[in-house]
């Protein structure tokens, strides 16, 4: 249940990192090429972690994304909102989805 909602939220996720990519063009910070790079990096990102949440590492790449999403605040002030709003769906997804695959495993019959 954790690797399904945390898929979950990081395909939300990169949805809405790839509309935050024409947002971080028009800044002034950033030039278009380095605005693409990373705008939609994250979103790649986000993609492949989502396919690689069978190994338990790749729950500490979803935290750098999280980090990440929250550090393009620097240049989108809306980012911060998002972000943050992104790190607690994730926590929650996280330690909701842990917490019923233990439940599910301690009620499974025991061979």
């Amino acid at each position: 249940m954790r690797r399904r909602l945390c898929s979950a939220i990081l395909f939300l996720q990169a949805v809405v990192l790839g509309l935050t990519t024409p947002v971080l063009t028009r800044g002034d910070d950033l030039t278009n090429a380095q605005a693409l790079s990373i705008g939609l990096g994250l979103c790649v990102a986000c993609l492949l972690v989502a396919g690689m949440l069978r190994k338990p590492w790749a729950y500490g790449l979803g935290w750098v994304i999280q980090v990440g999403s929250l550090a393009l605040g620097v240049f989108t002030p809306v980012m911060i909102a998002l972000g943050l709003i992104f790190a607690v769906l994730w926590f929650i997804a996280y330690r909701l989805g842990g917490t019923i695959d233990r439940d599910k495993a301690a009620a499974a019959p025991a061979d």
